[in-house]
This record gives structure tokens, C-alpha cells and sequence, in this order.
């Protein structure tokens, strides 16, 4: 099974900031090609699944319910360009709990999994931080840091983990992924 794991703010949608979350749809912006990319990867056979923390939710800063509906809008949206998102995973714990789902632990993708027959050496994790570069390795995948969100390539020096691949965005990933065929 051919999969692609994708973190969602700086990958699929803007970067909010730090300390800044994505509360409702009406702050969701889906960044540049993200859907033609995602319609591309589902079309050429990839099961798609996002991993996210959420911490928002943990944190009372939006209810689950407002999460919900914002996955909700990002899925039909997706749909209605031709793509497929096959599941979303979300960890809505604080940073303190210390949780097994929080990204950079693997945990999310463990449950994963769990339900499909997956070869992590020959899948892909794309994020746009040094922490899901961690998540990738600590489960096995190969690691594409996207720079369309929260990392930039001049703090290179002080990634404390190399990426596989650095690419501008996810489309630019995804021409990647497709070539490699």
C-alpha cells in the first residue's frame, strides 16, 4: 500500500503562526496547489492520511466540535477537487500530558497501522517542522520537510534532525513522490 502522511497547518493549510491555531473554517486557508497535489497523490493510487496535533482543543482555545467541522469543510473541499483524504488523526492533547499521539511520538501512526497494511520504509511523512521530521523517523518513514509553513531552510544549521527531502510545498513534494514511481 502506497502512503503519504501529511501534517495540516503549513502543509495543507496556512501557518497560523506561533502560539496561533486554526479555531474555525473561517481561518483555514488551503495554501497554494495543496488539492491539486492531494487529487494527483489519490489519482495515482496513495491512501492519504493527516496527522495532526491539535492542542487547541486541550487547551480550550476551540471546542472538538469546531475541529470537527473544520476537517469536515477541509475533506468536501478536497472531494470536490478530485482528491481523497482516507483518514485524519488528531492528537488534542497539551504538551504537558505527554501522550503516545503527540507528534513527534509515532503513536497516531501506530493506530494506523493498527487497520492497514502499511510498509512505513516505503511511505512518506510530510511536514513543515522539525518535529514531524522526528515523527517520521521514529516511525520508520521516509521524512519530506515542506517550507511552506513553519520551517525555513536558513535554520538548517540547527536542525537537530536532517530531513530525507526538503521540497517548497506539498505539490512540489508530490511531483517527487510521483517520480519515483
Amino acid at each position: 500500500m502506497k502512503v503519504v502522511f501529511l501534517d495540516r497547518d503549513g502543509v495543507i493549510n496556512k501557518y497560523p503562526g506561533d502560539t496561533k491555531y486554526v479555531a474555525s473554517w473561517n481561518g483555514f486557508r488551503f495554501l497554494p496547489r495543496v488539492k491539486l497535489a492531494i487529487a494527483k497523490l489519490h489519482k495515482n493510487g496513495f491512501k492519504i492520511f493527516i496527522i495532526s496535533n491539535q492542542a487547541g482543543v486541550g487547551k480550550g482555545i476551540f471546542s472538538q466540535g469546531a475541529l470537527d467541522s473544520i476537517t469536515q469543510k477541509m475533506l468536501e473541499t478536497v472531494k470536490k477537487s478530485q482528491g481523497e483524504i482516507d483518514a485524519v488523526y488528531y492528537c488534542t492533547h497539551r504538551q504537558e500530558e505527554n501522550c503516545s499521539c503527540r507528534k513527534p511520538k509515532a503513536g497516531l501512526i501506530d493506530i494506523i497501522k493498527k487497520t492497514y497494511p502499511i510498509d512505513l520504509r516505503h511511505s512518506f511523512f510530510i511536514g513543515d517542522t522539525i518535529r514531524d521530521v522526528h515523527t517520521a523517523k521514529a516511525a520508520g518513514c521516509q521524512s519530506i520537510l515542506v517550507l511552506s509553513g513553519k520551517e525555513k531552510l536558513a535554520n538548517c544549521k540547527n536542525w537537530e534532525a536532517q530531513p530525507d527531502f526538503v521540497f517548497s510545498d506539498l505539490y512540489a513534494a508530490a511531483e517527487f513522490i510521483l517520480s519515483k514511481k
